[in-house]
């Protein structure tokens, strides 16, 4: 499974035609304690870039941007009921939703692993 990331800190895991994406650990211990995710709903249409989701912290409200186009599959419904995995495993249990992926050109523009962690060194 190939993992991407965004300059918006979202990463994306790609397994075949399905992506799962959430945010990062660098974007999670910005915002501080998540305390509510708005998911889109299965069926929605994402284009990249555009809005996907909402994050809440005890600090503020941020959009989660889509990191490719793509029809969502399914939303972790965990999030519902313990928005607090999006700190604990962000990178994990705590992901937001799943989508088939619309185009897999648009992967090229994103980051892997390294290119991602010297993007966040420069912060």
């Amino acid at each position: 499974m190939a993992r991407y990331f965004t300059d918006e800190h979202e990463w994306i895991d790609v397994d075949g035609d399905t992506a799962t994406v959430g945010i990062t650990d660098y974007a999670q211990s910005q915002l501080g304690d998540i305390v509510f995710v708005e998911l889109p709903d299965s069926g929605a249409e994402l284009t990249k870039g555009k809005d996907a989701a909402v994050v809440e912290s005890v600090k503020a409200a941020s959009d989660v941007y889509a990191p490719i186009s793509g029809e969502v599959i399914e939303a972790n419904g965990a999030l519902d009921d313990d928005p607090s995995l999006v700190n604990s495993s962000p990178e994990e249990a705590g992901w937001f939703f799943k989508l088939s992926i619309a185009d897999k050109g648009e992967l090229d523009g994103l980051m892997d692993q390294s290119a991602y962690k010297s993007f966040c060194d420069g912060l």
